[in-house]
């Protein structure tokens, strides 16, 4: 079997320099000095015997033939990242740090009672864990590794579990002048009062869902602000049942009788996001999830494993 002659180290070298956009970013980047990265990339070239890069002003360029190998390198250096996660997976079992991406309309009560089950089941496994909203855990996806994203959209490419169907209460404080009505609220009515929405995470790409399509709406960027914003006597909204149950217990929030759509319903999934390469604490992770939903079906909704 023949050698190859250029490193990974080369490829992601240049991909530096590219992404970054000259030779002295790239070197900041990787930590190394600006000549030493002027070196890789000039034998890389050498080796390959034509030029990848062309300099404009202060900026690398691609050629055309640099533009192909750049698109094979990267996926040649994601699966070599991608081999290494899993030797260390099968050589050491527990996964030193999981990443879990959780949509913020996932019950929190749930959430929390399945953390506190798994810190001393871990091993050691340290949790970053990030909140987003709609398709936020498809952009962790895209940029990313991240081990499990609990997220109502699932990407394709990516294996999944359903995981809990999500109840969404059109609500507000029972001080609110749609509390007045006598009768079922239209939408033509609910449009004329303040809507709380929840802006989607995403920075690349972005959506609206729930928004009635008027002009008098405030933005806020969690589930939390919104909640607030709405006991305290402004707006209305569609939050969570599983995470409004103590305002709807003690009457600071009150269910708004609409025409139709008082409630929404959505499923989330459990979506791995190394595959087969998932490893035993991230599984374990989305067993103890799967527990704490079925623990409180007057809350949530548990979907079929």
């Amino acid at each position: 079997m023949k050698s190859p002659r250029v490193t990974l180290e080369q490829w992601r070298v240049l991909q530096a320099v590219v992404d970054r956009g000259g030779f002295a970013q790239a070197a900041e980047a990787l930590h190394k000095s600006q000549s030493s990265v002027s070196y890789t990339v000039a034998k890389l070239q050498e080796q390959l015997g034509y030029p990848l890069l062309i300099i404009e002003g202060r900026k690398a360029k691609l050629t055309e033939r640099g533009e192909v190998l750049l698109r094979r390198s990267r996926h040649l250096i994601k699966e070599a990242v991608e081999l290494e996660e899993l030797a260390h997976t099968l050589g050491q079992g527990w996964e030193p740090e999981l990443e879990l991406v959780v949509d913020q309309t996932f019950p929190t009560p749930a959430l929390l009672r399945a953390l506190k089950a798994f810190e001393p089941q871990s091993q050691g496994t340290q949790v970053q864990l990030k909140e987003v909203v709609l398709s936020g855990g498809l952009e962790a996806l895209k940029n990313g590794h991240p081990d499990l994203v609990l997220s109502g959209i699932v990407p394709k490419g990516y294996l999944a579990d359903p995981i809990v169907e999500v109840e969404l209460v059109a609500v507000a404080s029972p001080l609110h002048p749609l509390m007045e009505e006598k009768e079922a609220i239209n939408n033509e009515r609910l449009s004329r009062e303040l809507q709380l929405v929840i802006r989607d995470s995403a920075v690349e790409s972005s959506m609206d869902v729930g928004w009635l399509g008027t002009e008098r709406r405030w933005t806020v960027s969690s589930v939390q602000s919104a909640l607030e914003i709405v006991v305290s006597g402004v707006g209305f909204a569609w939050l969570p049942k599983a995470d409004i149950s103590d305002e709807l217990a003690n009457g600071k929030l009150k269910k708004l009788s609409l025409v139709s759509g008082s409630e929404r319903n959505f499923h989330l999934y459990a979506i791995f996001g190394k595959g087969e390469r998932t490893g035993p604490a991230t599984r374990l992770l989305v067993e103890l999830l799967q527990e704490e939903c079925n623990a409180c079906p007057s809350r949530v909704t548990p979907l079929p494993t």
